[in-house]
């Protein structure tokens, strides 16, 4: 979580513009995934047949979620963006049951309305003109983004390794995002350089590495409730690193969208336990 943690400062203090960002630290991330595979001889085979639109629009969803994420840090700040972004399991328990048979219950809509308040806490008011506003709404249009994502690839997880599906995705993120360079012709990446290279070994490829091995050690749900230490490890870093502290209302908004993420994580596990 604290390699993960890493993309709110970077994605913030990086300075180009976020599509290239984005297409540099998946083909970063890409190769480093592929000589862990190789090392790990774990095989590269997917069914396309019956995996192939899964992976296409899993990847498509992970381009825009990353996007409209670094442009949410760009555009407000590492709070506001990575809390808005931390609405994705609530936004996922609510979209849930249009991919699968589970019924929608009465807390999931009181913990909807917890999180539209935590939202309204983090900006100072709500005007679209505001560029800490634009930040906010691109947030929660990459939490969305990244909820698609997730419930995606829950009905495809038996297709691969969970490296060797991210390679796929980063595939497709690498290839969609190609026509960036024509869009972005005139910029310089040799002062972003180490921190591309940060990106997308130490928070992309390490990280969720990482992340994807824990799950043989414990529960999804479990491992959901400990991702939720995800915003406070990337705005203490933020206020370490970039001098960025958040605000009264920040922290109120946090501690709502947290402790409601929290709260659902842990019902899901009792439930599942």
């Amino acid at each position: 979580m604290l390699f993960i943690s890493t993309s709110g400062p970077l994605g913030r203090y990086i300075s180009l513009p976020p599509p290239i960002t984005i297409w540099f630290r998946s083909l970063i991330a890409i190769l480093c995934l592929i000589i862990y595979a190789l090392l790990k001889k774990t095989s590269f085979k997917i069914n396309l047949n019956n995996h192939g639109l899964a992976i296409l629009l899993s990847g498509l969803f992970m381009s825009i979620h990353w996007i409209t994420y670094f442009f949410a840090l760009q555009w407000s700040n590492v709070t506001v963006g990575m809390l808005s972004l931390f609405t994705y399991p609530i936004i996922t328990v609510l979209l849930e049951p249009l991919f699968i048979s589970v019924k929608l219950k009465a807390r999931h809509i009181i913990f909807g309305i917890l999180i539209l308040i935590g939202v309204f806490f983090l900006v100072p008011n709500f005007d679209f003109n505001n560029k800490a506003t634009q930040g906010l709404l691109m947030g929660l249009f990459s939490a969305l983004a990244y909820s698609l994502r997730n419930l995606i690839l829950k009905k495809h997880n038996s297709m691969a390794d969970g490296s060797i599906q991210m390679i796929y995705q980063l595939f497709v993120v690498i290839i969609i995002l190609l026509p960036v360079f024509f869009i972005y012709s005139d910029y310089q990446i040799q002062p972003d350089l180490p921190y591309l290279l940060m990106l997308g070994f130490i928070t992309t490829a390490l990280g969720h590495t990482l992340f994807l091995s824990s799950f043989s050690h414990f529960s999804i749900s479990t491992a959901s409730i400990i991702s939720s230490i995800q915003p406070l490890f990337g705005i203490i870093m933020s206020v370490i690193l970039l001098n960025e502290i958040p605000n009264f209302k920040n922290v109120v908004g946090g501690i709502i969208i947290l402790s409601t993420v929290v709260i659902e994580s842990i019902k899901s596990k009792e439930k599942n336990s």
